[in-house]
């Protein structure tokens, strides 16, 4: 069984793309729509990065902890924010590899904005290797399914922020 590689998701969020692109972009944000993500170090708080900066993003899920160090590979406002996953640590980012790559696309439309969250898998294991381990981080599923639901509670929570009467970001 070839695993699968890539899973994406769109909603149609009430807003404008530049000012959704704008948080976004700025990976200190993520928290607020991400159950996984517990926050960023970036080299300037507040401010979307542009391409070739690095962060490192702070994650939980269970009781498991991880860093994961990040450099931003396309930064284009109100179109595509995109970065690749490229270390990853229990403490510190200090296991080099290529892991992943997450990218949200914006486009107008009718409604507001389409935003589309992708997870591509860059690692080169084997299939049987990817599958036994995925399936031990994630509770017993693969990494493409389990991705799949957290893009879908994301992009779930990102519409509901975006959306409510009360924002004051």
């Amino acid at each position: 069984m070839t695993r699968e590689m890539q899973v994406s998701d769109s909603v149609v969020i009430d807003a404008d793309a530049e000012t959704i692109w704008a948080q976004v972009a700025d990976p200190t944000q993520m928290p607020r729509w991400s159950r996984e993500n517990t926050g960023a170090t970036t080299p300037e708080a507040g401010r979307p990065l542009t391409v070739d900066e690095r962060f490192d993003g702070t994650n939980k899920r269970g009781r498991a902890r991880w860093i994961t160090g990040c450099v931003v590979t396309a930064s284009e406002p109100g179109q595509r924010f995109a970065f690749d996953v490229r270390k990853i640590g229990a403490r510190t980012p200090r296991v080099k590899g290529r892991i992943a790559t997450w990218a949200y696309d914006f486009e107008t439309v009718e409604g507001g904005t389409r935003v589309t969250e992708t997870w591509t898998d860059q690692r080169t294991w084997p299939d049987w290797a990817a599958a036994a381990f995925d399936r031990t981080v994630t509770g017993g599923q693969l990494f493409a399914d389990f991705q799949r639901r957290n893009i879908r509670r994301t992009l779930a929570a990102m519409k509901a922020d975006f959306e409510s009467t009360d924002r004051t970001s």
